[in-house]
């Protein structure tokens, strides 16, 4: 699979994640049309305890 290429950015998620294969690399936003958001902790309090579950290494 490819890196993004950006020809895409959503203006609507705003991202600083740039090993994210889905990070534009020119702007700070995700290419992808939604994302998924998570969490790894059972009772999250913080923004600290939340993750993007759309993720993936850049190669």
């Amino acid at each position: 699979m490819k890196n993004c290429d950006c020809s895409k950015a959503n203006k609507s998620i705003e991202c600083t994640v740039t090993q994210c294969r889905y990070h534009c690399d020119t702007q700070p936003y995700c290419a992808l049309e939604k994302i998924m958001v998570g969490t790894h902790e059972a009772n999250p309090t913080m923004e600290q305890c939340t993750d993007c579950m759309s993720f993936e290494k850049k190669i």
